[in-house]
């Protein structure tokens, strides 16, 4: 999968500064550790996420994380069984959300972030590079997992100009660009 990652990040366009800030991090990760989807690499590892827009494209579906305790995209790690970085958000996005019918709108990189991941009791602290996929609901019915403490359809409006979250607030601007396109 190593390749193909590297493919991807080279492919991608940031959409600023500080998306390119990440994804060259993410690209210098990628290219430097072999086993950069693995859990048990110490200083971090990739994960895959779920950009889900609305059937309307008006809104994103957020979680309230668990672990976390904040309103993030769906997403997770990457696992042995995943044939492919999209395949891995993908299944993430379905175990996460309930929606059987999600539709993968590019294989291309939608975003890339890198963020710190605090330690736990079993987990030392270490980095996500997170690569995240642009997806669309064909209905907007939701089931919460047990990784959430809810979930919420939210207006790309409203995200937009979301101070607190900053990748995405950067998601929902771009979702806001392609639909006037």
């Amino acid at each position: 999968m190593q390749a193909q990652l590297i493919a991807l990040l080279n492919a991608h366009v940031p959409v600023d500064a500080t998306e390119a800030a990440h994804l060259h991090k993410a690209l210098d990760f990628v290219s430097s550790t072999t086993d950069c989807c693995s859990r048990t690499t110490p200083m971090g590892h990739i994960t895959a996420s779920a950009w889900i827009l609305s059937a309307d494209r008006q809104s994103a579906l957020l979680t309230h994380h668990k672990k976390l305790n904040r309103w993030l995209q769906l997403g997770g790690h990457v696992d042995d069984e995943d044939a492919s970085i999209q395949a891995a958000a993908t299944r993430e996005a379905r175990e996460e959300s309930g929606i059987d019918g999600l539709q993968l709108l590019s294989a291309a990189l939608f975003d890339v972030d890198v963020h710190p991941i605090p330690a736990r009791a079993n987990e030392p602290a270490h980095f996500h590079y997170d690569l995240r996929f642009l997806f669309q609901a064909v209905d907007d019915s939701v089931s919460v997992s047990d990784e959430s403490h809810a979930l919420a359809w939210v207006a790309l409006s409203a995200l937009a100009h979301d101070a607190e979250n900053a990748s995405v607030s950067r998601m929902a601007r771009k979702s806001l660009v392609a639909a006037n396109v």
